[in-house]
């Protein structure tokens, strides 16, 4: 027995330290072992290893002699803040931390688990890709990845983190997951490399120009969050599992209330210009909202003309949804419709009430968006406040035009409380447009145009569009104080905490992807 258990211990020293050749070449890019990541993503000695022993088939693989153990990834669970998660980490210094059958059934077996347990899934991509030596099994074991991604979604959270290279269709896991995290570079990311860019079309591209962490953070949008290293990505990781629920039947994390229902905030007021021609940055009002005026952004450089962030009021994880006057003057395009709905429908998934705040000019215009099907995807974000059963406050606070206002959950599509500032527009359009189109020929007959249209904007606006217009019709519940607005808010949340809306008797929507 004491030699067994000693060459146990030998094996085991071995796996866990790696080897030494391997763990260099990887720090000298820059990146830390599998191992040294979950340490810095878990609870201290919290993680509970699987399948460490688990080694690949070398027939399979093409050459002789054993392969290692773990066969590239070290998965299993552990704890963040005491709070159970599931999680694998690619380990690149072993065969590039490629995808072969071993490889994959562990991150199968470990995906399972999650599900099982009602516990969120965190994978950390590290990989060069398929295994070329384990051909079509190799692919196999991506579709049972894929698949589990798509059975888990929408009943436990799961997060990506993207920490090297991550190719081919090994790239559409971070894809099907809820959130995405690529550290700055050494991630990359794509379908196909630039090698293959450039034999097929003659473009030349390095990895970061196709791929890297900035180009899906900013242009893409398929990076949530984009950070400058690995410690600093994995306490990101961190904080948004500490606001999230474990799973669909739970409910997020709760803080002690901090008697935000009595919170005055007078500086709101100040914040946002009564001039609805002047922009400010929607974040200033959003930190004002919400407990200690910390939030977690999501997608913050990609369609920055909306702002989707998940926060705490009164100690209760909300998701906040609200117009950027500071890009593009708030208007929807279609990048910020796809933004907000995939927020949206997250939320709504898993019971977090939504708090959305308007000031809207309406829809991009322009044959290129109507071309590239602005109707389609402005769709999404219909459908998807439409389809939300959880809480929901909406607050104007300034302009709320035409097709948008209806958009940003009105009460037509089925917002719960709708609050507006004494600044708020709630129209078809903005006056001196609707002027220019009811009042065209009589314009076009006037010997003064101008003072005319002067006057009749000021008649339009002081008769449509005065701040209790939509109140006095019962389209606003009430119009507040600014500086009350998070009390107003929290009370709202508080009010509808318990709020139950059956679902209709169907297999599902059909979303207008």
């Amino acid at each position: 027995m004491a030699a067994l258990r000693a060459r146990r211990e030998e094996v085991r020293d071995r796996i866990l330290t790696g080897a030494a050749d391997a763990v260099q070449r990887q720090r000298a890019l820059g990146k830390r072992t599998a191992r040294e990541r979950l340490e810095l993503l878990l609870d201290e000695d919290s993680f509970v290893e699987i399948d460490m022993f688990r080694r690949g088939r070398a027939e399979a693989a093409g050459r002789g002699g054993e392969l290692p153990h773990t066969d590239g990834v070290v998965a299993g669970s552990g704890t963040i803040d005491g709070r159970r998660v599931f999680v694998y980490a690619q380990d690149f210094t072993i065969l590039g931390g490629s995808l072969g059958t071993a490889h994959a059934e562990k991150i199968h077996k470990v995906m399972d688990m999650a599900l099982a347990a009602g516990a969120p899934l965190i994978g950390l991509n590290d990989s060069g890709g398929a295994r070329i030596q384990e051909g079509a099994s190799a692919l196999h074991g991506y579709g049972g990845i894929f698949r589990r991604h798509v059975q888990a979604s929408g009943v436990i959270p799961q997060i990506s983190v993207v920490m090297g290279p991550c190719a081919g269709g090994a790239a559409y896991s971070p894809a099907l997951t809820d959130f995405t995290f690529m550290v700055r570079g050494t991630a990359q990311m794509y379908l196909t490399g630039p090698d293959v860019v450039e034999a097929v079309s003659g473009e030349r591209v390095s990895h970061a120009e196709l791929g890297g962490a900035d180009v899906h953070g900013r242009l893409s949008g398929v990076a949530s969050v984009v950070c400058d290293d690995e410690e600093g990505c994995l306490e990101e990781v961190r904080y948004l599992v500490s606001m999230l629920p474990s799973n669909n039947l739970d409910t997020a994390p709760r803080t002690p209330p901090c008697g935000a229902e009595r919170d005055e905030r007078p500086r709101l007021a100040e914040i946002v210009p009564a001039d609805p021609g002047r922009p400010y940055d929607m974040r200033l009002v959003v930190a004002e909202l919400v407990d200690d005026g910390e939030f977690f952004e999501v997608h913050e450089e990609w369609a920055p003309n909306v702002v989707c962030a998940l926060a705490r009021i009164d100690g209760e994880v909300v998701g906040v949804v609200g117009n950027q006057p500071m890009a593009l003057a708030g208007v929807l395009d279609i990048p910020a419709a796809e933004k907000a709905a995939r927020f949206v429908r997250f939320c709504d998934a898993f019971n977090i009430p939504l708090v959305t705040l308007v000031d809207v000019p309406g829809f991009l215009p322009g044959t290129g968006q109507e071309h590239a099907g602005a109707i389609r995807h402005g769709a999404k974000l219909l459908y998807a406040y439409c389809e939300a059963t959880v809480p929901r406050v909406q607050v104007v606070v300034r302009k709320a035009y035409g097709g948008a206002y209806i958009v940003m959950d009105s009460r037509s599509v089925g917002s719960d409380l709708s609050l507006a500032w004494p600044t708020n527009e709630i129209a078809v359009m903005g006056a001196e447009g609707a002027v220019n189109v009811v009042h065209r020929r009589r314009l076009a007959a006037a010997a003064e145009p101008e003072r005319l249209r002067a006057e009749l904007t000021a008649e339009y606006a002081e008769r449509f569009m005065h701040p209790y217009y939509a109140a006095e019709r019962g389209l606003v519940d009430e119009v507040i104080d600014p500086a009350l607005t998070r009390a107003a808010v929290a009370r709202g949340l508080a009010m509808m905490r318990d709020k139950r809306v059956p679902g209709p008797r169907r297999k599902h929507g059909n979303v207008p992807l």
